[in-house]
């Protein structure tokens, strides 16, 4: 990163940015919503099913606490990467490839198993974090800001099966 902004401003960011959304949604809805995506990506694709087979969506219990919508978690999903596309152009980084350099080096440069890998890694990813009652970001900022033991130990977790998979897939960088 030639031009990317310092770690601690962007930490710094992201803080003031889970406040105000406990702040913004406690006044709009009166109970806090902290930062999570995992969430919207169930609603979404509630929305999706209930284009096909709207009675299957209103039969659904899961449906019924998680009501298929656009909210400003699914407007926060849709703003991350287009906050990214916006700091690739302005740093002057932006380099559309179908293949990464890290990926080419490793696994050759087939776009088509590039894309099955994002596919099921994306795949794994929600779906673990469905199993665990949040994502990465809801887990690791929302609730470590709220000192929540099981956010700790799934953090905790994330690293200690995060670092050995990617020593293992991309090896010690020199």
């Amino acid at each position: 990163m030639k031009n990317g902004w310092s770690p601690y401003l962007g930490g710094v960011l992201t803080g003031l940015l889970l406040l105000a959304s406990v702040l913004v949604t406690y006044h709009w809805f009166g109970k806090p919503r902290y930062l999570g995506t995992s969430t919207a990506y169930v609603k979404v694709a509630g929305l999706i099913e209930k284009a096909i087979s709207p009675e299957t969506v209103a039969q659904n219990a899961y449906y019924q606490k998680k009501k298929p919508a656009i909210d400003w978690k699914v407007m926060l999903v849709l703003g991350v990467p287009l906050g990214a596309f916006w700091a690739a152009l302005r740093n002057r980084e932006f380099n559309p490839r179908w293949v990464p350099g890290v990926w080419r080096e490793r696994f050759g440069d087939s776009p088509a198993l590039r894309a099955l890998g994002a596919f099921v890694g994306g795949f794994l990813l929600i779906y673990g974090a469905r199993l665990a009652g949040g994502c990465p970001s809801g887990h690791g900022l929302s609730g470590m800001s709220q000192l929540a033991v099981s956010a700790f130990i799934v953090v905790a977790g994330f690293f200690i099966g995060g670092i050995p998979l990617a020593l293992i897939l991309y090896g010690r960088r020199r």
